[in-house]
């Protein structure tokens, strides 16, 4: 006699894009931190198109080079980040710091030996519901100027939700610093800087180079592993530029993963950026095309954010030229959402018709991964 049981549905998309690797990792030299930025002044000129750490897509190429394009693995591949890490300390990686969180101005040195620059966060601000505004939650704090693009170790994100200045929590600057230079092109049949064309244009541009600390490793997180032995390392061509870098697989600490399995309810903060709405259209929260027209899934109460950043990268192809996605904006990570009603379900079960899809679902690249505040 056998017995039939029924999967839920919830406990199958929970398995499916599950994190269980931490992928580590590190340049040897210098990154370019651009990803096709939208023309601008800034643009012209050189001096937009920074976006660092490199977004989760490009990981994926990674895998596709490894794996090959075709393989079926890939079709069910999930990648977030990115993130980065201390390289003696990889399973306590920094993700953004929620933007309800204020951070001191004054730099900190707590440990000896150390290159990384810390500071203390100074105050933290919540929804007051009856004045329905933020408010801080030490009164006696009327500076306005905070330390803005800060990371906090993923094993205090706990810590947050019963900050208090009795018990002082620490986080961190980016680990790496911007170095604009000429970048010199190359001929496409040989390895020659480009002739003058008829134009008169020369060979060279203005990229800026991202320089990481050397004692820091980039981190994404993944539901598959490479072909490495675990805690090995290999060479990797790594981005669109083809820098070499090294890369180690390591098991994502059971911590992380029952961090990301809780429960999200009414208060949500994300740690990387989120795409929602349409392949012509970006919104601040998730929507769904119902009826005509645009329909919105979450009660939005109000949300704290910043500036959106572009969100763009390039698809694979069998073709010599490759795909370019088309240029989206994203609410950036460190975003907190206040919602009217509580979703009661981990970023894991979100549904995927929450995500735009261009050739795949954007939950694939770890979009709006989010982690509770309360």
């Amino acid at each position: 006699m056998s017995i039939i049981t029924e999967i839920d549905p919830k406990q199958q998309q929970t398995s499916a894009f599950k994190f269980n690797y931490l992928i580590a990792i590190k340049p040897l030299g210098l990154l370019y931190g651009s990803r096709g930025r939208f023309i601008s002044p800034d643009n012209i000129v050189g001096r937009s198109g920074t976006s660092f750490p490199p977004v989760s897509p490009t990981l994926s190429g990674v895998f596709a080079a490894e794996y090959g394009q075709d393989n079926p693995c890939l079709k069910d591949l999930v990648v977030a980040g990115g993130f980065w890490a201390k390289s003696q300390d990889i399973q306590s990686f920094f993700v953004p710091t929620p933007l309800n969180i204020l951070v001191n101005q004054e730099e900190i040195q707590p440990f000896k030996d150390c290159s990384l620059k810390w500071h203390t966060i100074k105050d933290k601000l919540t929804w007051d519901s009856t004045e329905q505004k933020w408010t801080k939650q030490q009164k006696t704090d009327t500076g306005k100027n905070h330390q803005s693009a800060t990371w906090i170790k993923i094993d205090d994100w706990q810590k947050l939700q019963h900050w208090s200045i009795k018990s002082p929590l620490l986080v961190c600057e980016s680990p790496w610093q911007e170095l604009p230079h000429l970048h010199p092109g190359l001929e496409e049949n040989e390895r020659h800087t480009k002739r003058v064309e008829e134009d008169g244009r020369g060979s060279l541009f203005l990229e800026n180079a991202v320089q990481l600390n050397p004692d820091v490793s980039l981190v994404y997180l993944s539901n598959q592993s490479l072909s490495l032995d675990l805690g090995k390392t290999g060479w990797y061509r790594f981005g669109g530029e083809g820098h070499i870098v090294e890369i180690s697989c390591h098991e994502l600490a059971e911590t992380t993963q029952n961090l990301l399995t809780e429960t999200i309810t009414d208060q949500l903060a994300l740690i990387t950026p989120a795409v929602w709405g349409s392949n012509h259209l970006s919104y601040r929260d998730p929507k769904i095309f119902d009826n005509e027209q645009w329909r919105d899934i979450w009660k939005l109460k109000t949300l704290i954010t910043e500036r959106p950043t572009p969100f763009r990268y390039r698809l694979g192809g069998k073709g010599k030229n490759k795909r370019l996605s088309r240029g989206r904006y994203a609410i950036p990570a460190g975003t907190v959402y206040l919602l009217e009603n509580p979703l009661n379900l981990p970023w894991l079960q979100w549904p995927e018709s929450w995500f735009p899809v261009e050739g795949y679902s954007f939950k694939r690249w770890g979009c709006g991964l989010a982690l509770p505040l309360k």
